[in-house]
């Protein structure tokens, strides 16, 4: 009886593992600096949410709508201001600071004050636009 096998060699198989180990150690370092990038991109996220909250705020101030918040001359922290003005408040983890300018600086609907958020190890720029 002739039986002809069908299969891979062990030398193919071997190869084929070799291979799938070099694809292996070349894409693990990258998946591995995602968490980083992730980390960046959440603060920036919310960098945009907050300036976004006080462009919407001021517009609707300007718009004559009472329910807008106001954002002047008071001597309220530039932290407090973000989380009255966005739903739900600043996300857990993260701060607004103003680098020692507040509210009090508010004297001119329209102005823009530089803000930066952070997590505690990534920043992003944010701007906060008084209403006075």
């Amino acid at each position: 009886m002739n039986v002809k096998q069908a299969g891979f060699t062990l030398i193919e198989l071997v190869m084929v593992i070799v291979i799938l180990g070099i694809l292996a150690a070349v894409a693990v370092p990258k998946f591995i600096d995602l968490s980083s990038e992730a980390k960046v991109a959440a603060v920036k996220g919310v960098a945009g949410a907050v300036s976004s909250a006080f462009a919407t705020n001021y517009a609707a101030k300007a718009a004559g709508n009472t329910a807008a918040i106001a954002i002047a001359a008071a001597a309220v922290t530039v932290s407090a201001a973000a989380g009255s003005v966005m739903q739900g408040g600043v996300p857990t983890g993260f701060t607004v600071n103003a680098g020692g300018v507040s509210t009090a600086n508010c004297g001119t609907a329209g102005l823009a004050i530089s803000l930066t958020v952070t997590d505690g190890a990534n920043t992003a720029p944010a701007t906060l636009i008084c209403t006075a």
